[in-house]
């Protein structure tokens, strides 16, 4: 197996711009931090403007001979990327551990995860499809057909560093599209990694185009006033979405937004609790609790939030924390010292409003970003952490009296992106499904992510959906052609 420091040797260190490996035009460079102990891993390029015009330049110029290209010529490379992220599985593992944190396990399971999309929509890549008919007069004949947009401004986050770069390339260049992408500055390493592999599976010259900055706004502000640019995507937290919906506004540009989450998570008195516990576990703690996705209010039925409380507090009780790559490791650290304070202030709010806390409550001495896997019950309304996406090992529970109460806190979020409900009564899981306003509900499982199903939410968690079948429709126009009736 390939040791930590050869692979991080391999990683390249400059930006991607039009086929070529450069240096950044200012000469900069970026530091990437392990967070398990604050070390600096690697220095790579930090790009400026005139590297995002570069970039641009690059994508522009790829666009009309990448879009026709034959489908099935796209489908194929697609294909091969997947299969050579298998063969590298172990290293992109351990990559990510490396510059994100997450334990071993949980890295090599976004392998897969990430690998899907490639998968999905190398699939998805030949079935595009249009149709033609008659009008409804008969005056005339319809044809309607799906192209690609053009030029995408890709934005990913630091938190599934493989995942959320597959989960937009793999659709952009199955429709057809060149792509800028710029992965957030604490974790860009797997996406360089990502781009290197693209290369040699054939990717053309200026298809993909990587920008790896500390100076995020300064760099994406050319490229979206751009007016070769068609789309953007962008996944990170609400206040940064609603600047790049304001900056795109001038261009109309099309714009897919996944966006912040508060996600319920409802116990009714009748759920399996055995399925609810091991749920939460999923829900909760998966990625150290920092995904859009986590569950951030568990909302528990006075009748069975006891029970719920102690079975879930010996769960988390015999987690162990540590390095990522130390085997039997469930808990790493968080991403960086700001995410410390975050989950400090929230836990420190809703104990001061009467709040206990079961299990850990505190930061870990020594290096690191540690924080404890804790459990905080008897949260009061108006606490801060019922309101705030924790991003933390930070399992919350407050109680509801009947299913009406249950909904009605649910709903109480300006988001919207995952809801997760347990109960075996069949109608009123009928009934969640059309009263909780999220995009996505998971019922009676703890996990809904999935390269096949369409991701995103509603309110002010996004726009737009990723994966399944929706996803590949982000990326393509629709031309309506009408032409005479040829018989008359």
């Amino acid at each position: 197996m390939i040791s930590e420091a050869e692979l991080l040797a391999a990683v390249p260190n400059q930006l991607f711009i039009g086929g070529r490996w450069v240096e950044s035009s200012s000469g900069r460079r970026l530091d990437v931090h392990d967070p398990a102990t604050g070390a600096v891993i690697k220095s790579i390029a930090d790009a400026n403007e005139a590297d995002a015009s570069r970039a641009m330049d690059a994508a522009a110029n790829a666009q009309a001979e990448w879009g026709r290209t034959a489908p099935r010529s796209r489908s194929d490379l697609l294909r091969s990327a997947f299969d050579l992220l298998h063969e590298r599985a172990e290293e992109f593992a351990l990559l990510m551990t490396l510059e994100m944190g997450k334990p071993l396990d949980a890295s090599r399971g976004e392998v897969v995860y990430g690998g899907e999309f490639l998968r999905w929509f190398s699939e998805e890549a030949v079935r595009v499809a249009g149709r033609y008919g008659s009008n409804q007069e008969g005056t005339g004949r319809m044809l309607v057909t799906q192209l690609p947009v053009g030029p995408c401004y890709l934005i990913t986050p630091w938190n599934f560093p493989l995942a959320m770069a597959t989960r937009k390339v793999a659709p952009a260049l199955a429709a057809g599209c060149t792509v800028i992408l710029k992965p957030a500055a604490l974790t860009p390493l797997t996406t360089l990694y990502f781009a290197k592999l693209l290369g040699e599976v054939g990717l053309p010259v200026g298809v993909l185009n990587v920008l790896t900055t500390s100076a995020s706004a300064d760099v994406s502000a050319p490229i979206i006033a751009d007016p070769r640019l068609r789309k953007l995507s962008f996944t990170g937290s609400t206040a940064v979405g609603r600047q790049l919906l304001a900056q795109a506004a001038p261009s109309v540009l099309r714009t897919s937004m996944e966006l912040g989450g508060n996600a319920p998570f409802l116990v009714f008195e009748d759920a399996d609790l055995d399925r609810a516990v091991d749920a939460a576990m999923i829900a909760k703690f998966r990625n150290i609790g920092q995904a859009c996705t986590a569950a951030n209010r568990f909302i528990v039925h006075e009748s069975v939030a006891e029970q719920f409380a102690q079975r879930v507090t010996e769960k988390v009780q015999a987690f162990r924390v540590g390095r990522g790559t130390e085997a039997g490791v469930d808990i790493g650290p968080l991403i960086n010292e700001d995410a410390v304070l975050k989950v400090e202030s929230l836990v420190d709010d809703a104990v001061a409003r009467g709040a206990s806390v079961l299990t850990g409550g505190a930061r870990i001495a020594g290096a690191g970003t540690f924080y404890e896997p804790t459990v905080v019950t008897e949260v009061a309304a108006g606490s801060d952490i019922l309101a705030t996406e924790i991003f933390g090992p930070v399992l919350s529970i407050s109680t509801f009296s009947d299913e009406a109460d249950a909904v009605a806190k649910a709903n109480d979020t300006d988001f919207g992106l995952v809801s997760y409900a347990f109960t075996q009564d069949l109608a009123r899981a009928q009934r969640l499904v059309e009263s909780l306003q999220t995009g996505m509900l998971g019922l009676n499982v703890g996990v809904v992510s999935n390269a096949a199903a369409p991701f995103g939410g509603v309110k002010q968690s996004g726009l737009g959906r990723e994966g399944g079948l929706e996803g590949i429709r982000e990326y393509l126009d629709t031309k309506y052609v009408l032409t005479p009736n040829p018989f008359a």
